[in-house]
């Protein structure tokens, strides 16, 4: 009878593994992707900006808007209309009653205080108006045309 005096075949099993286990490292960068798209949203810092000026190209609506307008010194104003505060709500849901589709666009001065123009815009949305924008000056040297 032989006799092996070496190690036997089944110690080729306690071996250390040299190959790289790739598997779990790309499971663990697809979760780090996965975090980083849902949080990288909510980091907008706020930078200071100088509104109303953009190079965006001006939006279009299938019925002409009705343009209301918040002047430096505070004054409303529907088209050339001037109109108080307190009867804005009203006149505004009489010109949705006429038209269920309007569609307001804001202009405000860029004096105006940017809380001002959004509590008018509120205003708007509590007349039932789900439609509004704001309008702001073409950027000088802009690339939209």
């Amino acid at each position: 009878m032989a006799m092996s005096v070496g190690g036997s075949e089944d110690d080729d099993d306690a071996a250390p593994m040299s190959e790289i286990n790739v598997t779990p490292l790309v499971d663990v960068m697809l979760v780090l992707l996965i975090i980083f798209m849902v949080a990288a949203p909510m980091m907008t810092a706020g930078v200071p900006v100088e509104l109303p000026r953009t190079a965006a190209p001006r939006a279009t609506s299938p019925s002409p808007p009705v343009v209301l307008s918040v002047t430096r010194e505070g004054a409303i104003h529907i088209g050339e209309e001037r109109i108080e505060e307190a009867v804005l709500a009203q006149r505004l849901m009489a010109l949705k009653a006429e038209n269920p589709e309007i569609v307001v666009h804001v202009r405000g001065d860029r004096a105006v205080p940017y809380g001002e123009v959004l509590r008018i815009m509120g205003r708007v949305t509590a007349a039932g108006i789900p439609r509004v924008s704001l309008i702001s000056d073409v950027e000088r040297g802009g690339a939209a045309r």
